[in-house]
């Protein structure tokens, strides 16, 4: 099936928390309640472009969230049980450079010339973005930045 999706040119996006809040509702199990998320990581081995993302957030299909892909990331993560550092850097890419595939943006990245839309994460690597919910410290649109937000200190007690 991966490989007809490759050929096909289709590409799935996976919405963690609507799946897993969707899924399994209707069903009278006590036990063992389907967790109703696609490991779509498993098919990028294969050629399918895939990519993680969350719709609306706080309404009736997703109740909860803040619009944090890299929380998405991390859910998915632990979800499907994708762990290994392979794994998570492939969490970040469908957050990331997989989405823009997708739509097909030919003004994606960092480099001279782009557009310049861009955040910055609090974390040394992809792979640690996703599995520490690596928070945003700023976030720029067309060059100009559009949020900042301190790293957190440690105080030491008094």
């Amino acid at each position: 099936m991966a490989r007809r999706l490759t050929e096909a040119g289709v590409g799935l996006t996976v919405l963690p928390a609507t799946e897993l809040y969707l899924m399994g509702r209707t069903h009278t199990h006590d036990h063992n309640q389907t967790r109703g998320v696609v490991p779509v990581h498993k098919l990028l081995r294969h050629g399918v472009t895939c990519s993680l993302s969350s719709n609306n957030v706080l309404n009736p299909f997703t109740p909860f969230g803040d619009c944090s892909l890299v929380r998405m990331a991390n859910l998915y993560a632990n979800v499907c049980q994708a762990g290994s550092t392979a794994d998570l850097r492939d969490c970040f890419a469908m957050i990331t450079g997989r989405p823009a595939q997708l739509m097909r943006l030919r003004d994606y990245g960092v480099a001279v010339g782009k557009c310049a839309d861009l955040v910055v994460l609090d974390a040394v690597s992809p792979e640690m973005a996703v599995a520490e919910v690596a928070p945003v410290l700023y976030a720029f649109k067309n060059g100009r930045m559009t949020v900042s937000r301190e790293p957190p200190r440690l105080h030491g007690a008094t």
